[in-house]
């Protein structure tokens, strides 16, 4: 049976030369990078040579740069950091968020942080006026948390507006960029944004590793207590063969990033135009069928129907999509991030979406499309 895996929001398959890279310092480099010895000095230098990489790739600096367990442990870092040791008291963040970040306001709320959520358009899009009315009356020490790019419809955050109404009411910027680092360029040194996050599977990497960036002359304060690790930031033992698999991957992505993207570009809008000619009742959540306004990575299908077993049946033909996150897959509550902007009807139809990567092919969407269509 053929196997396709269109679910790269998810996660993705690993490069092979990032296999390499690990593999080579597991069998080599496995020492404590804590340890005053040898074998724990070259792990150390491994990591730091990992970590400049990284921050050069990033444009920022290597004290910018906390290795986390990926980008979950990060939102939580970063949000629980800003209202314990910045001073913050006011967040506000959308229904779209991750459940990383929406869980962490939640708890934070009931340590007295007050939450705003921003109004959503009915195209799954940020309406900055609202924004932009909530910063204005905020009488509090504020941050805003909104996604770059969001991992179940795909829709772009307008970073520069946002960036724009951080500077005019003088407040801190969070951007879970889980879903857009290595797939998009990014310079911290002209995007004034005070924290970002990554997790290293979405690129190609390794599961378990990420990092938070927090802009220099931050307080930083450690979540995690125990050792003196990321200079005090986050305690425990370094996985110091993931970190290479990160910086791998992460370089590898971004030195093809033009040519990946011009192909992604060119595979999502093959996709469109060959489901819609198969399937011209289904429709696009949000704006992800508009490729100038979403990413090119992640598009959401409506179909007019309820079918309940449509992903069983896709598994079964060998192909892998999502109908949401892969964070509530155990969940029979349905996507929240589906819910905030579409009506109770549609909300009854079954949606699902489908994510590439550089190395998916033609062939595999020809494949998806032929089966579906016998399935709706």
């Amino acid at each position: 049976m053929k196997r396709v895996y269109l679910d790269n929001a998810a996660t993705t398959p690993m490069l092979p030369e990032v296999v390499e890279a690990m593999v080579q310092t597991m069998n080599v480099t496995f020492g404590n990078p804590s340890s005053t010895h040898a074998f724990g000095r070259s792990a150390k230098a491994v990591i730091e040579n990992a970590r400049k990489n990284i921050a050069k790739l990033l444009h920022c600096t290597t004290s910018e740069i906390v290795f986390t367990s990926g980008g979950t442990e990060a939102d939580n870092f970063i949000l629980k950091n800003a209202v314990h040791h910045l001073g913050v008291q006011h967040i506000v963040t959308s229904a779209l968020e991750h459940h990383a970040v929406l869980h962490t306001v939640d708890f934070l709320a009931t340590k007295g942080v007050e939450i705003s959520y921003v109004n959503t358009h009915k195209n799954g899009t940020i309406d900055y006026n609202h924004l932009e009315e909530i910063l204005r009356n905020s009488t509090q020490k504020t941050l805003i948390s909104l996604m770059h790019v969001n991992n179940e419809i795909g829709t772009i955050l307008d970073l520069p507006r946002v960036i724009a109404l951080k500077k005019q009411y003088n407040i801190l910027f969070h951007s879970d960029t889980v879903q857009s680092i290595g797939h998009f360029e990014m310079d911290l040194t002209t995007l004034d944004i005070d924290f970002i996050t990554a997790a290293a599977h979405k690129f190609h990497g390794p599961k378990g590793i990420g990092f938070a960036f927090f802009r220099k002359g931050t307080a930083i304060a450690p979540e995690i207590l125990g050792g003196e690790q990321e200079r005090g930031a986050r305690a425990g033992t370094e996985n110091t063969a993931a970190i290479v698999g990160l910086e791998k991957a992460l370089s590898v992505c971004l030195q093809n990033l033009t040519e990946d993207v011009a192909y992604l570009k060119e595979l999502k809008q093959y996709f469109i135009s060959t489901f819609t000619t198969k399937i011209p009742t289904a429709k696009f959540n949000g704006i992800s069928g508009e490729l100038n306004q979403s990413t090119h990575t992640v598009i959401n299908i409506q179909f007019d129907k309820d079918l309940p077993m449509l992903l069983f049946q896709l598994d079964m033909k060998g192909v892998a999509v999502s109908g949401g996150s892969a964070c509530q897959s155990g969940s029979n509550k349905g996507s929240h991030v589906l819910q905030s902007f579409l009506n109770d009807t549609e909300q009854q139809n079954t949606s699902v979406r489908v994510s590439f990567s550089k190395l998916t092919t033609k062939e595999e969407v020809d494949y998806f499309v032929e089966e579906i269509v016998g399935l709706v």
